[in-house]
């Protein structure tokens, strides 16, 4: 692997926690695929995870409330011939997954009028728009 995952800030995937498991693989890869465990699973257990601080794991429990399995979260990854590159692309998932889940909410929107010559311009531009439309027809031949 290339290096700690980071989520986000300081924040990263600890190694010791992460749940590996690999199968054979559907997809390209000929014969070769018969023989190799190309398939990877990976699993992090959010609900018992020291590593995210208790604020970002409430938000993750939160969140991913619908795909979290007894407080786990899975991910797969099958789509590259080998291994390494599939291992690759679900630590990438997963830290993704994770950074979406605990970031904090949006900023509420603030309310804002639309100014009063804003709204004539429109209006004035359809009503303009109108008049062109309606000197096409071909009534007055």
């Amino acid at each position: 692997m290339s290096g700690p995952y980071v989520i986000r800030g300081s924040v990263s995937l600890p190694e010791a926690e992460l749940m590996w498991r690999f199968s054979r693989s559907s997809g390209p890869g000929g014969q070769h695929v018969n023989t190799s465990d190309s398939q990877v699973e990976l699993r992090f257990d959010v609900a018992a995870t020291d590593s995210l601080p208790p604020v970002w794991k409430e938000r993750a429990l939160q969140r991913l409330e619908g795909r979290l399995v007894d407080g786990v979260i899975a991910v797969r990854a099958s789509e590259h011939r080998s291994q390494w590159r599939n291992r690759e692309t679900a630590l990438v998932r997963l830290a993704s997954l994770l950074a979406e889940a605990t970031a904090p909410p949006p900023r509420p929107r603030r309310k804002t009028r639309i100014p009063r010559g804003i709204n004539e311009r429109r209006l004035r531009e359809k009503k303009q728009r109108g008049e062109t439309k309606r000197g096409r027809s071909g009534r007055d031949w």
